[in-house]
This record gives structure tokens, C-alpha cells and sequence, in this order.
């Protein structure tokens, strides 16, 4: 298995020949890399903030953690709807939402003081880098699709440990959506995002257009909201475009997202911690061994001293849940999200 994977990801290697504004009323707060004191300067995560109501402070602060080949503006229109349907639902609540690059993503892919090895563990400590550095409380809840949900069950699990120094706070609430917890256990290279990541490293580094790329995209058989989304995150480039991550370094972190298993996690979750894991009904990620057991961990409840695990299935969609089925999402999240949280 593990020599399957290995193999997988040198033969995707061998193929790379290289590697909005704010509406009202919303505002989106300015991102930045850097933290610089009197002592020393930190390179951090990019990231930019959501907030219904920025003159007002906020009450509670969420992390929304992309996936693979993504970025933190991916998550836009849904952090900004779930805020507004979260008021909604609690006027008092003013959640923060903070829409993280990881590491070899979006603006982050510009930061060299983020070392390999680019992993799930690594990428999960850039979120607590990132809180010291700036000063922030830690996030009461932190919400993962696909790679960014093993990097916030990372994260949590690191948090518990004590990894992070006596300062780290354990969060509230995680939403880890479309990934399975344990070892993706595929043997064949056929899977949607695999082709994806395949089809990505056979092109030049250089692209003629976002058009041409979403065509041929299409032309060999994704879907077209998937192939704009992966276009979505091209940049300009003189006459050309690029991809705006380090394709590379991703598959280096696809790899360990495959391989990292947090099912002790889930069997022994802390205390004052729920996990809610969403399964997209017509993702190519599961087994039905894995829903089985996620079930019955749903089924158990909570304890006096230990957290939680509830499990929700997305119906039609595919991996990609905020491109297939958003509202479907937002069904499931909005009713069953932390609230009464003050910071």
C-alpha cells in the first residue's frame, strides 16, 4: 500500500516539466504574510477575513481551510452566506471568518519560509505559527474540505497534545468535509482527483489562457464546474497564466494526506470538542467500512470527559462539495454550528 502510494507520487513528480473586492455589507479584511516586531520578523500563512459587521467585534472566530489546489478565496461566497445564515439564526453571534491559504497554495505558494516537509503535521502548525504571530485567540471552530480537513483534525490533535505550547486552545467545533479520516486507500490511479493532479502535471508550466485550460479540461472529461474552479485558480503571467500553488510541493502534500489516519482521534476525541465529518454522497473517497464506522462513532454520542463525533452525508455531490451542492452544505452546517461562543 504504502509503496503504491510512493510509487504514485514519483510517477505524477516525473511528469511535472516545472513547477474580490469587498459588497456591501460585508467587508473583506486585507490579507498579510508577515508579522514583524522589535525581536524578529515571522513569515506566516496568507489569509483574509469575513466579517458581517467589522466595525463590531467579533464573538467568535472560524478557520476555513481549503483543498488540494485550492486557496482560502475558493470558500468566499460560502463563509459570507454562512455568516449571514448564522446571524440569522443568532443576531447576537459576529462570527470572524478566516480564510486561510495553506502552505504552496494561493498567496502562501509565495512564502519561502515555510519548509518541507510539506505534510499534514507541518501544515497544521502554520495555524498555530499564525496565531502567535499575530496575537489572535485561538479559533473556536476550524472548517477543512478534503487535504484542509486532515490539517484541522491535525490540528485539533496537536492541540490536545500540548504541541503547541500551554498557550494553545483547543477548538470548539470541527467540520472536516469529503475526507476520509484514515488512509485513502487507493490502489489505482483513477480516482477524480488523482486524474486531476495527472492532468495538471503533464501541461507546460506556462498556459495559453483560463479558457483553454477549462476547455481542455472539459475535453478530457471533468466536469465544467469543476474545470472552472480549477481554472479559478490560475493566475496572470505576462501573456500567459500560471497555476497560482506549487503543484509539486501539493502532491507532496496530497501524499501525506493519503497516509495520515486520525481514526484515534475520532475513537477518543477530547473533551469539549465536537467533530462533524460530512460525507458527499457521490465522492469517489469511501468505503463503506468507513461510513459504517463513522455511524456508529455518530451513534455513541458524547461522555462527561470526552468529546464528540456526529456524521452528515451531502446528497448530490461529488468531492468538490462547494461547487456541487452548496446550499446543500449550508443545510447541513448552519442548524448544527457552534453558537452562544464568546471570545
Amino acid at each position: 500500500m504504502a509503496a503504491s502510494l510512493r510509487a504514485s507520487s514519483s510517477s505524477l513528480r516525473s511528469r511535472l516539466l516545472s513547477s474580490s473586492a469587498a459588497w456591501s455589507p460585508w467587508r473583506i479584511l486585507p490579507s498579510s504574510s508577515i508579522h514583524s516586531d522589535a525581536a524578529n520578523q515571522t513569515e506566516t500563512l496568507a489569509f483574509d477575513e469575513i466579517q458581517l459587521s467589522p466595525e463590531k467585534p467579533s464573538t467568535a472566530t472560524a478557520f476555513v481551510l481549503h483543498g488540494l489546489l485550492g486557496s482560502g478565496r475558493n470558500w468566499r461566497t460560502f463563509s459570507r452566506t454562512l455568516a449571514s445564515q448564522l446571524r440569522d439564526r443568532n443576531p447576537s453571534d459576529e462570527w470572524r471568518m478566516v480564510l486561510l491559504d495553506l502552505r504552496n497554495h494561493g498567496n502562501s505558494a509565495r512564502i519561502k519560509g515555510l519548509c518541507p516537509p510539506h505534510d499534514m503535521s507541518n501544515a497544521a502548525k502554520d495555524l498555530a505559527d499564525l496565531v502567535k504571530a499575530r496575537g489572535w485567540t485561538w479559533p473556536d471552530v476550524v472548517v477543512g474540505h478534503s487535504m484542509g480537513g486532515k490539517v484541522a483534525l491535525d490540528f485539533a490533535e496537536s492541540c490536545s497534545c500540548g504541541d503547541y505550547g500551554e498557550s494553545a486552545a483547543l477548538p470548539k467545533q470541527l467540520w472536516v468535509l469529503d475526507s476520509v479520516p484514515g488512509e485513502v486507500n487507493t490502489d489505482n490511479s483513477d480516482g477524480e482527483v488523482e486524474r486531476v493532479l495527472q492532468t495538471l502535471a503533464s501541461l507546460p508550466l506556462s498556459l495559453p489562457s483560463r479558457k483553454w485550460v477549462v476547455d481542455h479540461m472539459v475535453s478530457l472529461g471533468f466536469s465544467k464546474s469543476l474545470s472552472d474552479w480549477i481554472g479559478s485558480n490560475l493566475k496572470k503571467d505576462n501573456e500567459h497564466v500560471t497555476w497560482g500553488f506549487d503543484l509539486q510541493a501539493a502532491i507532496d502534500m496530497f501524499t501525506s494526506y493519503r497516509e495520515r489516519s486520525y481514526w484515534s482521534l475520532l475513537e477518543n476525541p477530547p473533551k469539549g470538542l465536537e467533530i462533524s465529518i460530512v460525507q458527499a454522497e457521490q465522492s469517489d473517497r469511501w468505503y463503506p467500512d468507513d461510513v459504517q464506522r463513522l455511524k456508529a462513532l455518530s451513534r455513541r454520542g458524547s461522555k462527561p470527559d470526552a468529546g464528540k463525533v456526529s456524521f452528515h452525508v451531502l446528497p448530490n455531490s461529488g468531492h468538490w462539495v462547494h461547487v456541487d451542492n452548496p446550499k446543500g452544505l449550508l443545510e447541513i452546517m448552519a442548524p448544527n454550528f457552534l453558537s452562544g461562543v464568546q471570545n
